[in-house]
């Protein structure tokens, strides 16, 4: 536990901190905090907030920085979360309902998140909880061996591909190979017709299921081609360069492999969205070497009131969090809105934190 004295001092170290990005001096402190102390007294403060494992002090200067145990005690204990202003908040929601397709409000949201933060943003697209299921398929013969493949979902989505086939196909065998496979996939969830196709491509014989083969090697071509969007969208990673503390081109490489890779950001968004409300990770807590330098902040956004993904920013430890926790909070909101089929919000205040 700090007391009074301890706090303001260690508040106001880390807040002027996160704005210069220098070690800063007891001198300092003792005329920046507001308290009538002497520069001795400061030190002896200081003293004591290091032996606690709040502050260090770096080798080239006599000053002191915060370290992510205090970033910890700051963000959970002493920090203000700044309320975006009115007209902040309309510029958001108006950029947001600039666009109504659901993978561009992704892609745009993370690049809004980027470009008003000056940090990398991120966002975890929409996790589903239940699959499509199969409806139907028809195969048509265009000229050159391609076949237009027509695929229909049951809830409603069309999706035509078109494939190279090894052969050319007769209608007769077309029809053959979309009856069996809408006899054998109807109702049956789009996942659990992926893993089936795999398992008949590799069981089938030319000799004895012909059609079956012909089936799900056109179909499975076709979901192949199909693709789908991305789990993680990032914008913004350029803004990192920028960050003198961030000048280390090996740790830079190592994030930005974690940004390729993704799989270790969308495990920490998962924890993020089942966990609720704005979540802070600072340095080593996320438990992964590559973001170790780096604090990132989340929030969940929903659909229809049922939580779906994250989104969030990624950038130093000495980041604005009064600020980053407000824009995050808020925009997640926004994306709520937007996905949503209701009233989309207007307006917003920032919730505490």
């Amino acid at each position: 536990m700090l007391d009074t004295r301890a706090e303001i001092l260690l508040k106001t170290l880390i807040e002027r901190y996160i704005i210069e990005g220098q070690p800063v001096g007891s001198r300092t402190l003792a005329r920046q905090a507001g308290l009538e102390l002497s520069p001795a007294t400061v030190r002896n403060v200081m003293a004591d907030l290091e032996d606690m494992g709040l502050v260090s002090s770096p080798h080239t200067s006599a000053g002191r920085i915060p370290t992510e145990q205090g970033y910890r005690v700051f963000v959970d204990t002493l920090l203000t979360v700044k309320p975006l202003h009115s007209s902040e908040v309309l510029k958001l929601e108006q950029g947001m309902l600039a666009d109504q397709d659901p993978q561009h409000l992704i892609e745009h949201t993370s690049h809004l998140l980027s470009t008003i933060c000056q940090l990398a943003g991120i966002v975890m697209a929409p996790r589903r909880e239940e699959q499509p299921a199969f409806l139907h398929i028809d195969f048509v013969a265009l000229t050159g061996r391609r076949i237009l493949v027509i695929l229909v979902t049951r809830d409603g989505q069309v999706h035509n591909r078109i494939i190279q086939a090894e052969r050319e196909y007769s209608p007769a065998d077309l029809v053959q190979a979309a009856n069996y496979f809408n006899e054998t996939y109807a109702g049956v969830s789009m996942d659990e017709v992926k893993r089936s196709l795999l398992k008949e491509i590799l069981q089938a014989s030319d000799d004895v299921h012909r059609v079956m083969q012909l089936a799900a090697k056109m179909a499975r071509a076709a979901l192949d081609a199909e693709g789908q969007p991305d789990e993680l969208v990032v914008s913004g990673e350029s803004h990192l360069m920028n960050i003198p503390e961030l000048g280390d081109v090996r740790k830079l490489r190592k994030l930005f492999d974690a940004f390729s890779t993704k799989r270790d950001l969308l495990h920490l968004l998962d924890r993020s969205m089942r966990a609720g409300g704005v979540k802070i990770f600072i340095g080593s807590e996320s438990g992964y070497d590559a973001l170790t330098d780096y604090s990132l902040v989340t929030a969940p956004y929903s659909v229809d009131g049922r939580v779906v993904g994250t989104l969030g920013v990624i950038g130093p430890t000495r980041m604005a969090y009064e600020q980053v926790i407000s824009i995050v909070d808020i925009t997640a909101r926004l994306l709520s809105g937007a996905l949503s089929s209701g009233n989309r919000p207007s307006h917003l205040e920032s919730s505490d934190h």
